[in-house]
């Protein structure tokens, strides 16, 4: 960024203050410690200056806001227009108890709702399943029909409020369900906005929410996409999520890398089924985590957004500017949080959150403080809600668009992020003789993933456990305390009332037409059809999450994981 002759000039000058200046100081004073890195383990220099970004053109590999490689952001304007959508992560009981957390919520100011759902929905059985007994509604809100949705949406409009729902197994029945919604409130379905995560890859690699074997997982999820570019254009098909990667364990790098590559393999499944590329590409969305190493979280941002842009226009041919946006939702780390002292997961959370602006997020959700022992309070989500309010009206931050561009630390380290992410991408593509998708299938085969996060998190663990990580009122700075923090605990009748409402749903609905819907999804996914049409049709004649699901199972069979060593 600087010319030859002013880089040399730096050179010497930075060379005479080590002489006469920093030497001298380092033998009286030392330096806390020997070496210093981030959480990825990438060391980290004592200064930073022009020399460390000489390598980098300001036009080509930062330019500016709106523009391609969109590295400071995909909008002109960024937060000066619109702030981010502050979209708390919620659900929990039945669909009644939820319902009245996401009108608190939004008369709180939330912008947006996402949908926490408990296990039984998350792995598409019903809560009268024996597999469900005892988490029915615990760690997020039960869903078995249509009329929970109707419950769900009581007095929330789809065309004013978007709605975000991590969900991947039953990813389609949930969308199904949202569209069956819009059509009963009478919404166009081309203003549907919101998002499904259905990312079933990284499933695979982190999650473990699994009922499909990965190839039929990937076709379903392709199905979405050929369905939604035609019937709901607003609507993101898919929220391609580091964030489970990370609570797994991985570094920043593995998060960005292991992403980014999934993204792709998503990309190439679309191409391979003959879907244009600048009609799906504007319904791919990305899910982050946010950390505690604040500037490389900014960093990984940064380089995610060049990275994407250059891999949708110089890999996959996308023309449209809009196929190049990488636009992403951010969420806190939960797995940063302490049940020690919780209430510094406010300050935690805070930083995590503030870096998730520098870094130009599009959507944040701000963990509760008291999250390590429970789903979230009404006062601890309050707290966490007004934490976003915070910085977005009285801390500046959002008031000049990538303020921190041009630093030579944060340059650097974006440059530093997006090589090392490219590593791991072209050892992924190996895997696949050239194509991402079979080396993404491939990895989780091998177990490629599985392996690669494990290590970082046992290497993060041990470094707590010696006590080169400091984790504050974890293994520093600890104190004797009694818990004095209120803890929202489900109530065990919710199950009760749960499987009471699924029965009178199957003692009322046409039978006959649940029968000949599930008979077309049979037949749609033993023909290798697109299912959602057949999925749609089920959804609307109250057929259960888990008939749904056991078709399909039926017809792709089950997944066990294998065993890794």
């Amino acid at each position: 960024m600087e010319d030859e002759k002013k880089i040399e000039e730096i050179k010497k000058k930075r060379e005479e203050w080590e002489r006469t200046c920093l030497n001298p100081y380092l033998e009286r004073f030392g330096e806390r410690d020997e070496m210093f890195e981030t959480l990825s383990g990438i060391k980290v220099k004592r200064v930073y200056d022009p020399t460390d970004i000489a390598h980098l053109d300001y036009v080509r590999d930062i330019g500016y806001p709106g523009e391609y490689p969109y590295t400071r952001g995909v909008y002109p304007t960024m937060y000066r227009g619109r702030l981010w959508t502050m979209r708390q992560f919620s659900g929990f009981g039945t669909a009644e108890d939820t319902n009245a957390r996401w009108k608190m919520l939004l008369k709180e100011g939330q912008t947006g709702l996402s949908t926490a759902f408990d296990f039984p929905t998350l792995m598409g059985i019903d809560s009268d399943d024996p597999l469900a007994d005892g988490e029915v509604g615990k760690v997020g809100v039960a869903v078995d029909t249509l009329k929970d949705f109707e419950i769900l949406f009581d007095g929330i409009p789809l065309d004013k409020v978007s709605t975000s729902f991590t969900i991947n197994p039953p990813a389609a029945i949930i969308l199904a369900m949202y569209t069956a919604i819009g059509d009963l409130q009478g919404v166009p379905r081309e203003q549907l906005r919101g998002t499904i995560q259905n990312d079933m890859l990284k499933e695979f690699h982190a999650q473990n929410t699994l009922v499909l074997p990965p190839e039929p997982s990937v076709k379903i999820i392709t199905d979405i996409f050929e369905w939604g570019v035609e019937n709901v254009p607003k609507f993101n098909l898919i929220s391609i999520s580091g964030y489970h990667i990370r609570e797994a364990g991985s570094t920043a790098v593995q998060e960005l890398a292991f992403t980014i590559a999934d993204g792709m393999a998503y990309v190439e499944a679309a191409i391979e089924r003959g879907i244009d590329i600048d009609r799906l590409a504007p319904q791919l969305s990305f899910f982050f985590n946010s950390h505690n190493n604040f500037f490389e979280e900014i960093a990984k941002f940064r380089a995610a957004r060049r990275m994407w842009a250059k891999i949708m226009r110089e890999e996959y041919g996308a023309k449209n500017p809009r196929s190049w946006w990488l636009k992403f939702h951010t969420q806190t780390a939960g797995c940063s949080l302490t049940a020690q002292q919780p209430l510094n997961n406010i300050v935690r959370t805070t930083i995590q959150a503030m870096a998730a602006v520098l870094g130009g997020t599009q959507s944040l959700h701000t963990n509760s403080f008291d999250e390590a022992w429970a789903l979230p309070s009404e006062e601890a989500v309050r707290v966490a809600l007004r934490t976003q309010q915070i910085i977005a009206y009285e801390s500046g931050i959002p008031d000049t668009i990538d303020p921190l561009a041009g630093s030579y630390y944060v340059e650097w380290l974006t440059d530093k992020m997006e090589k090392l992410a490219w590593k791991y991408i072209e050892q992924i593509r190996k895997m696949g003789e050239g194509s991402m998708l079979r080396g993404v299938l491939k990895g989780i085969e091998d177990g490629f993933f599985v392996k690669e996060i494990s290590r970082a998190a046992a290497e993060y663990q041990r470094d707590v456990e010696e006590g080169r990580r400091v984790i504050v009122g974890v293994n520093r700075f600890t104190i004797d305390e009694e818990l004095n923090i209120p803890i929202l605990k489900v109530d065990e009748e919710v199950q009760r009332r749960q499987i009471e409402r699924l029965k009178r749903i199957k003692a009322e609905r046409d039978n006959d037409a649940v029968k000949e819907a599930l008979e077309w999804l049979r037949s749609a996914a033993e023909n290798n059809e697109n299912v959602m049409p057949a999925i749609l049709q089920a959804v609307k004649s109250y057929a259960t999450v888990g008939e749904i699901m056991g078709t399909l199972k039926e017809v792709y069979g089950t997944y066990r994981k294998p065993i890794i060593i």
